[in-house]
């Protein structure tokens, strides 16, 4: 009897915290489509998928773009490497994010407009509905923040 009531002392709470874990994964989750809307212009400009990779960080591909001042179907003619003269669409523009807490940090994010590759951070708002994402060089405070809105 004595080994019963240990096992279900252990066994309630380790059930609880397990179930308040899979509660705020889902929750705070930035897996999904988000509309990237433009820091300057306040203007939508696409779609990214962001996803789990098969490492266990997050990552971003665009699935559409919105608007372009290089056309409908823009390419990544600034950026450099496998990317250089690629279609934006399809393009994994963030990578490598993992989850601190709330934030999801220490990844990577494009700027196909002008091929430059930044230091990034993202941070879901409080039901989910949107993201913060930083863009930056060496220090978070050096840099820039979009918005993006769940689709």
């Amino acid at each position: 009897m004595r080994n019963r009531l240990l096992a279900l002392l252990v066994a309630v709470p380790l059930a609880a915290a397990s179930f308040a874990a899979l509660a705020q994964d889902a929750s705070g989750s930035p897996v999904g489509s988000w509309t990237t809307i433009d820091d300057k212009t306040g203007r939508p400009k696409s779609i990214v998928e962001i996803y789990e990779a098969t490492d266990g960080t997050l990552a971003g591909r665009v699935s559409e773009v919105l608007q372009s001042d290089r056309g409908p179907n823009p390419v990544c003619d600034k950026c450099s490497g496998d990317r250089k003269d690629k279609p934006v669409k399809g393009m994994v523009i963030l990578w490598g994010l993992r989850r601190d807490g709330d934030v999801w940090e220490d990844g990577q994010i494009l700027d196909p407009a002008t091929g430059k590759v930044y230091s990034a951070k993202i941070t879901p708002t409080a039901d989910g509905s949107k993201l913060e994402v930083r863009g930056f060089v060496g220090f978070s405070l050096l840099g820039r923040t979009q918005t993006w809105v769940r689709k």
